[in-house]
């Protein structure tokens, strides 16, 4: 054990790090029973104590990191005393604020410092009291830091006027999305009132490339981040992915001849193993949330048992999902909520027992942020994956026999062990959140010119994709919303639609939601799927096991009119939904050409490995990338769908009709030969603009304020997230030379 502190020698404690720590932290170490510190506390203190650069702590849950943080945070602001707030933690729950809250009361009272909170739970006269007498630790959201710029702009210096630091927790959770480029704007503009820079701890579960954790955490400065990995084991974690086969369906057997359908037996499973406590079921399409929560509530009544799982998504009222949260959130009786990824960031429910995924999940990062609502306070962090495959049979479309969506979850799961997750595009514009903080930092101060507006977001902040001839288009695009208008003296002010908008409290707020679209033939509705590919008209779709051409894209009213498209029988699982990255089709295809077997998978998980491997090696797939059955053709790429989404607007160029098929790429109507002369015809001409083949794509408006963006914008946004030419050429020319796109695997030969 840690010795207590003391006068003598013979009390002195063995840590170096221990003993530069303020003895009321010493003792209160000391006081909890510590044997000594962990590896990650060792060397994150003197890192902390010895400079004002930032830092990034990793380790996984409950591996010390905050403490990690905190010791030598508040052994050094206690020291300096100084007006004003001296810390601020910034997290993306507020389940989570409450947690370090309660954690951290004691750690601040041991050392004189106050600790706060501030989030819509807590009541203003707590959040008075702050105002009045600012002091200590503050524990908020990004969206009560945004309304607080917004609301109380002019008070903002005051009260950060002696900020020491500023810590970001589950770092990780930010980074890449709309709300990490909040957060980032934030944290500058803070920095801008205060003209200063402040120090940045990071906090975040052990990520694969810590350089562009780094780069997050200080855009532009990724480079002098300090980089402490813990080399300790964090809390275990149990996963399973189980697989099942669905029958097809055969006019000569009746439905209890086939045996029960993956959907009874998932639903089944699910019933059996997460009544009886809080759980969050995630599900790709709203539709499916609800055949699952029916039948969850049938069965329940069937064995004449209380319900227990409850729907929600976006598409259902803001009480009903309300209730749900509400249910959760007390944890007085056993509740499970089947939902979309409504409930996977931004909404505090309270810890849960397990996480269950049907269907492959949209990405590693998503998956982990799923994972980490489950497995706090010491327990295990539990996830299940539930895989449904069809049966194979003679007509078994090509793709359904290589069991794609098994192994893209596969895949997904290996490279969330391994510790990686998607990074940021770097050359992504972020438009969306340009519209709010924009709209945050006029309402700041009252008003602000074009020009400083511009140099405080975009030349000296994390917008600097945009240069000032953009911004410039981008402001005349708002104010022909009626969001911004212009004084005589040249001094932006909100506009009637700002200050609606700005006043709502949605407005804090910069993630949201995946939209889905309606998909009509001739006025009938056919159903609705998210859609995160690119939507061109003349192109193919893939929808409720058929295929479509797609006639007009109604990008208001999320609307998709179709005809029927020449081919066969499709393959049932195309991708699910979000954009995968070309890591885990490369990991996929590593899955495919190994012998060994993820040790996560049931027995029926295993046997769909096998089939599909079977059936890879019966495709050739080591050795070609294009294979021809009736009048498609598969192009498989192994790479992610940025390249494959260009390479199909690319081919829409050529009149080539096409579609994203997870790792393939399935071109209708054109044999080998000529879909190697397409590619040939393409390399042939200089590089496409990806502005110009973002004109073609009709549903650009992915994220929460894109509505306010002309169309000029709307091409210049999606093609720097959604398209990679660069990416698309190389790919090409590998197929054309008969190389192989994933490094360390030999050549593939092309067509003769």
């Amino acid at each position: 054990m840690i010795s207590p502190p003391s006068n003598s020698d013979s009390g002195k404690a063995e840590s170096e790090a221990f003993a530069r720590l303020h003895p009321a932290l010493q003792r209160w170490i000391w006081t909890q029973g510590w044997p000594s510190l962990r590896d990650i506390q060792e060397r994150a203190i003197p890192a902390i104590l010895d400079g004002d650069h930032d830092v990034i702590i990793s380790a996984a849950t409950a591996g010390g990191k905050t403490e990690a943080a905190i010791l030598p945070i508040l052994t050094r602001v206690v020291a300096a005393e100084a007006p004003g707030i001296r810390v601020m933690g910034v997290s993306p729950l507020k389940a989570l604020i409450n947690d370090q809250y309660r954690r951290l009361e004691e750690i601040g009272e041991a050392v004189g410092l106050p600790i706060h909170r501030w989030h819509g739970d807590v009541g203003q006269a707590n959040k008075g009291r702050l105002l009045k007498k600012p002091a200590g630790l503050l524990l908020i959201t990004p969206e009560s830091l945004e309304a607080m710029f917004v609301r109380r702009g002019t008070l903002i210096r005051n009260l950060f006027a002696g900020l020491g630091f500023i810590v970001v927790d589950e770092l990780h959770a930010f980074v890449g999305s709309e709300r990490g480029r909040q957060l980032q704007t934030l944290l500058h503009r803070l920095e801008l009132v205060l003209r200063r820079r402040v120090p940045r701890i990071g906090l975040s579960a052990t990520l694969g490339d810590m350089g562009m954790a780094a780069e997050f955490l200080r855009p532009a400065g990724g480079a002098h981040v300090c980089q402490i990995v813990s080399s300790e084991r964090g809390g275990e974690v149990r996963l399973q992915l189980r697989g099942y086969i669905d029958p097809k369906m055969r006019r000569d057997r009746s439905e209890e001849q086939m045996g029960p359908s993956a959907f009874r037996e998932i639903v089944g499973h699910i019933c059996e193993n997460l009544r009886g406590r809080r759980n969050l079921i995630f599900i790709n399409q709203k539709s499916a949330v609800e055949k699952y929560s029916d039948g969850l509530r049938t069965l329940c009544e069937a064995r004449n048992v209380p319900n227990e799982f409850f729907p929600h998504h976006g598409s259902l009222s803001k009480g009903l999902r309300e209730d749900v949260e509400r249910m959760l959130k007390s944890g007085e009786t056993p509740v499970s909520a089947v939902c979309t990824s409504t409930l996977e960031l931004g909404i505090d429910i309270g810890d849960v027992e397990t996480i269950a995924q049907v269907g492959s999940p949209p990405s590693v990062a998503s998956m982990r942020q799923r994972l980490g609502r489950s497995g706090r306070r010491g327990e295990p962090a539990v996830l299940r994956i539930y895989i449904d495959e069809p049966e194979i049979s003679s007509d078994t479309p090509v793709l359904d026999t290589l069991r794609l969506e098994t192994f893209e979850a596969a895949a997904m799961v290996g490279l969330l062990v391994e510790g990686w997750c998607e990074p940021p595009i770097p050359s992504a514009l972020h438009f969306s959140t340009l519209v709010q903080q924009s709209l945050s930092a006029i309402a700041q101060v009252g008003g602000a010119k074009a020009q400083d507006l511009w140099q405080g977001l975009c030349q000296s902040g994390p917008f600097q994709g945009i240069d000032d001839a953009m911004f410039a288009v981008f402001l005349r695009s708002l104010a022909a919303n009626g969001l911004l208008v212009q004084s005589s003296e040249g001094i932006l002010l909100l506009g009637e639609q700002g200050e609606r908008l700005v006043n709502n409290y949605d407005f804090y707020s910069a993630f949201v939601t995946d939209e889905e679209y309606r998909i009509e033939h001739e006025g009938r509705p056919l159903g609705s799927i998210p859609i995160n590919h690119a939507l061109i008209p003349g192109q193919m779709l893939i929808f409720g096991g058929r295929r479509w051409t797609v006639q007009h894209v109604d990008e208001e009213q999320k609307r998709v009119s179709v005809v029927p498209a020449r081919g066969g029988s499709p393959p049932r699982y195309f991708g699910g939904g979000a954009k995968v990255h070309d890591r885990v089709r490369e990991e996929m295809f590593r899955l495919y050409v190994g012998h060994d077997v993820p040790a996560f998978l049931d027995s029926g998980a295993k046997k769909l490995f096998a089939q599909g491997r079977e059936s890879f090696h019966e495709l050739r797939l080591m050795e070609r990338r294009i294979v021809q059955h009736g009048d498609d053709c598969h192009v498989f790429l192994w790479v992610g769908d940025r390249v494959l989404d260009t390479i199909g607007a690319l081919l829409r160029q050529c009149n080539v009709t096409s579609a994203p098929c997870a790792a393939c790429l399935l071109a209708s109507g054109v044999d080998e030969r000529g879909i190697i002369g397409h590619f040939e015809a393409i390399l042939s001409e200089s590089p496409q603009d990806p502005k110009v083949l973002a004109a073609a794509v009709k549903n650009k408006r992915r994220e929460k304020h894109d509505g306010f963006l002309t169309e000029e914008l709307l091409c210049s946004d999606y093609a720097s997230r959604d398209l990679d030419v660069e990416g698309a050429r190389r790919v090409l020319r590998c197929v054309l030379d008969g190389l192989s796109p994933i490094v360390g695997f030999r050549p593939c030969a092309i067509p003769p």
